[in-house]
């Protein structure tokens, strides 16, 4: 769930969380692009505590499994402490599976009696590089108000994460402020980066299905200098610009609209609830987004920044060498593409949904990458690929199908059109394979477990109210 980014997650410009194992709250988050726009706003969810309390309580899970690569498998559960009706700590503990066998095999101890198989198996549970400890305390300070405080100590040699958040809703927007210490992001690429310090305020309108207009308001603060995680896969010696120390203030308005082509009116089964509420209406529809996204940096951030966004975007951009301070503008569009059969209610095969969106990111970079390409048609010339490459867009397609009853298989992937390349010129982009759980009581919920070729990285999570 990137937040697992589905490709329902609103457009594909704002830089949601990333759901991954390495962190016991399960987040990391993307390393903002070098291009614009930059979006930052904070997708609601469920926190990974709660995620795995409610599994114990009412999924008859005792221990929820994750695994990621080089780490292996592990174990997790949480015991919660309620101090008042508003007031509530966590603790979640993980144990690591896989280093505890591959401990006993590469021990070399041949015990022979039951009890002196108790002690081996003693000594090394008590290794302290197998476990984990968060804790978590969650203060609801007004109906509208969380105030969220936790600390994740790890056995082995990483540092302790710490971590303040702030959450007001709004009636029409929702206003976040979180400080981090050290803050984990995840680049393109799948490798992971410790930022000493991070602190973000993100102020965004709600949207809503039949909303046209939204606007998005943020700022990121980075110091320190960023380091590789050290379970990352790949070894990076450039640290991407925009984790340099330095302040960035974005904005982005939009403007979407949606258009029913076809929608069922055929009646549903009587006295059967839909699995999910939210995929119980057969349609065809499609939307289309087109709006503005500004960037100023302050700090070692800009010049990296600005010098990366010459070279693949054309937008507007100003610099200020001598108090490094850059502004960057650009234009974005996005257009999708959604159809579904069957209403989610029957026990065999009664949801088959797709969806296919793509994203322009930088508006000026298409029409420049158009404008070369008209001129070499007009002139009788062979198109160049820089040209062709500069309009081809990003693409990502969602692919769900139920299995039987509440249980349905789905696929998301990205679509890479590289021209230059002449083995393979498209190719898909992180794959998430996942299988979903729909709790049918809650009207629109499900549990899904997830897997990811590209990061080697497994989860189990609960999403809420998500189409």
């Amino acid at each position: 769930m990137r937040k697992l980014r589905w490709a329902m997650d609103g457009g594909g410009f704002w830089d949601l969380d990333v759901s991954t194992p390495k962190t016991l709250d399960g987040l990391a988050c993307p390393v903002p692009g070098d291009s614009i726009p930059l979006g930052l706003s904070r997708g609601t969810k469920l926190s990974r505590p709660k995620q795995i309390d409610f599994m114990q309580r009412f999924m008859n899970a005792p221990l929820i499994p994750s695994y990621d690569k080089p780490q292996g498998f592990n174990l997790q559960r949480v015991l919660t402490i309620p101090f008042s009706d508003n007031w509530f700590v966590t603790f979640l503990g993980q144990f690591n599976l896989q280093r505890f066998i591959s401990s006993v095999r590469n021990s070399g101890e041949k015990p022979g009696s039951v009890s002196s198989r108790l002690k081996m198996l003693g000594r090394h549970l008590q290794q302290k590089s197998l476990y984990a400890l968060g804790c978590w305390s969650e203060l609801l300070l007004t109906p509208d108000d969380t105030l969220l405080f936790g600390v994740d100590v790890y056995g082995d040699t990483k540092k302790p994460r710490k971590k303040a958040v702030l959450h007001h809703k709004f009636p029409h927007h929702d206003l976040t402020a979180e400080a981090v210490w050290p803050s984990l992001f995840v680049d393109t690429t799948g490798s992971y980066w410790d930022v000493p310090f991070s602190m973000a305020i993100d102020f965004a309108s709600v949207a809503t299905y039949d909303s046209d207009v939204s606007y998005h308001l943020s700022m990121r603060h980075n110091s320190g200098s960023p380091e590789q995680f050290q379970c990352s896969q790949h070894q990076i010696s450039r640290v991407p610009s925009t984790l340099l120390p330095g302040l960035s203030i974005k904005s982005a308005f939009s403007y979407k609209k949606r258009s029913d082509i076809w929608r069922s009116e055929a009646r549903k089964l009587k006295l059967v609830q839909p699995y999910d509420l939210f995929l119980s209406d057969p349609n065809v529809s499609a939307s289309g987004i087109i709006g503005i996204a500004a960037t100023t940096c302050l700090g070692d951030n800009s010049a990296r920044a600005l010098e990366d966004d010459r070279q693949s975007s054309k937008g507007l951009f100003l610099e200020a060498f001598g108090i490094k301070s850059a502004f960057l503008a650009d234009v974005f569009a996005s257009v999708s593409f959604t159809a579904q059969h069957g209403n989610f209610q029957r026990l065999f095969l009664d949801l088959t949904r797709f969806q296919a969106r793509l994203d322009f990111p930088s508006g000026s970079r298409f029409l420049s990458g158009a404008k070369c390409l008209t001129q070499d048609l007009l002139n009788s010339q062979k198109p160049s690929l820089d040209a062709v490459q500069a309009i081809c867009p990003n693409a990502t397609i969602s692919f769900q199908q139920q299995v039987v009853g509440p249980v349905s298989f789905r696929v998301d992937s990205g679509v890479i059109v590289d021209l230059k390349n002449s083995e393979c010129r498209v190719q898909a982009h992180e794959p998430i394979f996942a299988i979903e759980y729909a709790l049918q009581v809650l009207g629109s919920a499900k549990a899904v477990a997830w897997y990811s070729p590209k990061r080697k990285e497994f989860m189990a999570e609960l999403r809420f109210f998500e189409t």
